[in-house]
């Protein structure tokens, strides 16, 4: 092994943390394989052993090596989805000091969801049975006037969608945002005056256009559903805002 030589004495532990993401992410070490010891790695790179304990704390903290009390440090990549569930818990401590950034994970929705219409209307793809069954659900509960069911039947039917395109990155870090999303089409389906009729004939548009391969069209649909819905969340967060402001006075 060669190591990186370090620019600075007080970066030495992040010259040594940089060289090790490298590897990890281009492979030349494996999932599952045991780094050396910290003592090694120290002689390896002519540092002390401070400056490699904080450069695992930095790759541990990006998800790339697990540290084991007692045990040798090994590589996790494969371990995404515990990874971006800790970053669903710092998006959620952002949303809880400051609302605007549930108005960015909409823009978020429709850069993913409008990529994937496109992903499905251009033949990288195909809707999965769970698209069609979502928006089955979505009528059942428009005509029993089950608002919550319809709200988690529309979610349902967005995250079918990107399940369709059939990319598992894009899966997995949807997932992870999935419970806020849900959350975000609750708050927004109860601001506007628009009935359960009118939101389903709107899915079921996107449905008919993503399969009759209308990639314009299905993709101008959503991303007016979604802009909607940001517009909606807007007035949601001003009007929690105004309430808050009042009854502090």
């Amino acid at each position: 092994m060669k190591p990186v030589a370090p620019r600075s004495r007080d970066k030495l532990h992040l010259s040594v943390a940089g060289d090790f993401e490298a590897r990890i992410l281009s492979g030349a070490l494996s999932i599952g394989e045991p780094l050396p010891s910290e003592a090694d790695i120290a002689r390896d790179y002519a540092v002390s052993t401070r400056s490699v304990r904080e450069a695992m704390q930095i790759l541990e903290t990006k998800g790339l090596v697990k540290r084991r009390h007692g045990g040798r440090t090994t590589v996790v990549r494969d371990d995404v989805t515990q990874f971006l569930g800790t970053l669903t818990v710092t998006v959620r401590q952002l949303f809880s000091t400051d609302a605007e950034y549930l108005v960015q994970l909409m823009a978020v929705r429709r850069m993913i969801e409008t990529e994937v219409v496109d992903l499905l209307t251009s033949g990288g793809g195909a809707m999965n049975a769970d698209v069609g069954a979502a928006l089955e659900a979505m009528r059942t509960a428009r005509d029993t006037a089950d608002f919550s069911g319809f709200v988690d039947a529309d979610a349902a039917f967005h995250l079918a969608l990107v399940h369709s395109a059939g990319n598992q990155i894009l899966t997995v870090f949807y997932d992870n945002l999935y419970g806020l999303i849900t959350e975000v089409i609750r708050i927004t389906s109860r601001v506007p005056t628009k009935s359960l009729e009118a939101a389903w004939a709107e899915h079921a548009d996107i449905y008919a256009r993503i399969e009759s391969r209308d990639g314009e069209g299905a993709k101008a649909l959503m991303r007016n559903q979604i802009d909607n819905s940001a517009a909606y969340l807007r007035v949601a967060i001003e009007k929690a805002k105004a309430a808050k402001d009042k009854s502090d006075d």
